[in-house]
């Protein structure tokens, strides 16, 4: 049974750092594209970043880029989302995803998804 476990949301100020990590078990993160998806309250679900499956290429939304990287950890079967230079207002539940295609910014594109973590920030 496939298990995506996300952890290290909080509250963090605006401007603040935060990395959050998704533990998987039941599926290897380097066979899969692991990807981080957010959704705001109100509002849709998110793409934020991906990272291809055998390889190291990644896919970073514009609203994102330059502030979040994505990264995977092969021998902690663990992949992990840096956050830099957080915005006020940007508070979402953040959602670790696996698709055992390439890289894609749609959510059905996505088969296993873990429960979330929280992030909120305050200005």
């Amino acid at each position: 049974q496939v298990q995506l476990v996300e952890s290290g949301g909080g509250l963090v100020q605006a401007g603040a750092s935060l990395s959050l990590s998704c533990v998987a078990s039941g599926l290897t993160v380097g066979d899969y594209t692991m990807a981080w998806f957010r959704q705001a309250p109100g509002k849709e679900r998110e793409f934020v970043a991906c990272i291809v499956k055998t390889s190291v290429r990644t896919l970073i939304a514009s609203s994102v880029k330059g502030r979040f990287t994505i990264s995977r950890d092969n021998a902690e079967n663990t992949v992990y989302l840096r956050m830099s230079e957080l915005m006020a207002g940007g508070t979402a539940v953040y959602s670790c995803v696996a698709s055992i295609s390439g890289s894609s910014t749609f959510a059905s594109s996505y088969i296993h998804w873990g429960r979330g973590t929280q992030v909120a920030v305050s200005s």
